[in-house]
């Protein structure tokens, strides 16, 4: 067949193939909706929103446990041992946001399915894991899919305008407190520190469950089909123009002429300088339960033998944790109100404020054997609040940003928020490693105050608010 021919005969199965296509979402954009079927949906994407806070907090949840088993022969460097294995992972994290497009060519519903069933079944591998290599390929997976967040976009295109903030807001409450099953499984099923593997069958079967459910319950989203269908009908000529203007905007943007831009100009500057200095604390946000359960070691027993450890871990520890996610999703609706409340800056001022107190004091209450309840919620208002004011900080450059360049100055921002993020690590893993985890605390109070002392500087005498900002018209240089 000559390749004339066989141009020809692609060009007709791929015309047949849109025609099938195109035939398949008219039919769906016709069905009528149950009256209940809004109702499903929420349920079912608040359950796939806590299998993904879950598959994302169980690591850190259990960390101790996991680099002391691991890397026993370690000893008490086996945190910093563990950094490094966290670090190799972190490729597939990036990976995974490779196959994020594809949503836009074949369906929220297929990737809502697959991201729950994959790292559900990745949660299954780490529970049967009997060696390193084992976590090692699990804890890929799960950052392979953590990242595409469809059940986001889902509640995005699914809700009615007027009220999608605030299902946003009540799913992810709702999603933040499930993270609590964590300790209450520790509680259940841990009777010794080695057994944390048990703790992950119960989410990933769940998360497989859920997966199943919403093969059958949840329908695509009608933004999507309707987007899908406006291109199927599209002529060739159409299409051909809508990819050049599609290809010209692009070309507006990038990530060099983003960092450019951003340097030039003072308000998009000083909010990359303090989202740097803000991440040196990176160390605390992914270490809280190693420095909860060296703290409580130090203050109880003033020692780290692997006996006391293990009473540490299913003592004072797995109590603390059941209060990790109640002061995580109350630290996080806080900032929502704020933020729409009295502004951007305060909402950012308020969080970052409040995660440099809570912080010393989840610190200081774990080595001075403080209520564990008390320092668990301290702990996880610590980490939300370290979380919101990285969210509020990128809507502030989203939002000091022309449209052009918009989306390239809120990817070019986690260039240099990775600064401070290799600064922590750099510091961290050799100390820990040379030193032992029992420092972990130490390491953190050096990184993270003096961080968040920088950072709420800058804050308040560096940038200006966002709130209510023309996104059509802003042009990122009225604050110079």
């Amino acid at each position: 067949m000559s390749t004339a021919a066989f141009k020809e005969k692609l060009k007709v199965h791929q015309e047949k193939s849109e025609i099938k296509e195109l035939a398949k979402w008219e039919k769906s954009l016709a069905k009528p909706k149950r009256n209940t079927y809004f109702a499903y949906l929420v349920f079912i994407i608040t359950l796939i929103y806590a299998t993904d806070e879950i598959a994302s907090q169980i690591g850190t949840l259990m960390k101790t446990e996991i680099a002391n088993d691991l890397f026993a022969k370690f000893g008490q460097s086996s945190v910093g041992m563990l950094e490094i294995l966290s670090i190799l992972v972190v490729p597939f994290q990036a990976i995974g946001l490779l196959y994020r497009p594809l949503a836009d060519r074949f369906g929220r519903k297929t990737f809502l399915v697959i991201n729950t069933f994959g790292m559900s079944f990745a949660l299954l591998v780490i529970f049967l894991s009997n060696n390193v290599f084992l976590y090692f390929l699990g804890a890929c997976m799960v950052q392979f899919f953590i990242p595409h967040d469809m059940h986001v976009v889902y509640i995005m295109e699914s809700s009615p305008s007027k009220h999608r903030a605030k299902i946003y807001s009540v799913i992810k409450f709702f999603a933040n407190i499930s993270v609590m099953l964590v300790p209450l499984l520790r509680r259940i099923l841990m009777e010794e520190a080695g057994q944390w593997r048990r703790i992950y069958f119960i989410p990933a079967i769940i998360g497989l469950v859920t997966s199943f459910i919403a093969i059958f319950t949840a329908k695509e989203t009608d933004s999507f089909m309707e987007s899908r269908v406006e291109y199927l009908k599209m002529s060739k000529e159409e299409r051909a123009l809508r990819k050049k203007q599609k290809d010209a905007a692009s070309a507006q943007g990038g990530l060099i002429p983003a960092l450019k831009f951003a340097m030039k100009h003072k308000q998009l500057r000083w909010l990359y300088i303090t989202a740097t200095f803000l991440n040196l604390g990176f160390v605390a946000s992914v270490n809280y339960q190693v420095i909860l359960s060296y703290g409580y070691a130090e203050s109880i027993y003033g020692t780290f033998t692997t006996e006391i450890m293990d009473k540490i871990s299913i003592g004072p520890v797995t109590t603390a944790l059941f209060m990790f996610p109640v002061g995580c999703a109350v630290s996080q609706v806080i900032m929502g109100f704020i933020s729409d409340g009295k502004g951007r800056k305060a909402a950012a001022i308020t969080t970052a404020a409040n995660c440099l107190l809570t912080f010393i004091g989840f610190w200081l209450g774990s080595k001075l054997n403080w209520n564990p309840l008390i320092v668990g919620f301290l702990c996880g208002a610590c980490v939300g609040s370290f979380y919101s004011v990285n969210d509020v900080i990128i809507m502030m450059v989203g939002e000091s940003s022309p449209t052009n360049l918009r989306s390239s100055t809120m990817s070019a921002e986690f260039i240099v928020v990775a600064i401070g993020v290799a600064v922590s690590y750099i510091v961290s893993i050799p100390t820990v490693s040379v030193l032992g985890n029992q420092v972990m605390g130490t390491v953190a109070v050096a990184l993270l105050v003096p961080g968040f002392i920088a950072g709420l500087y800058l804050l308040v005498k560096k940038t200006h608010d966002t709130k209510g900002i023309d996104m059509d018209t802003v042009t990122g240089t009225e604050w110079d």
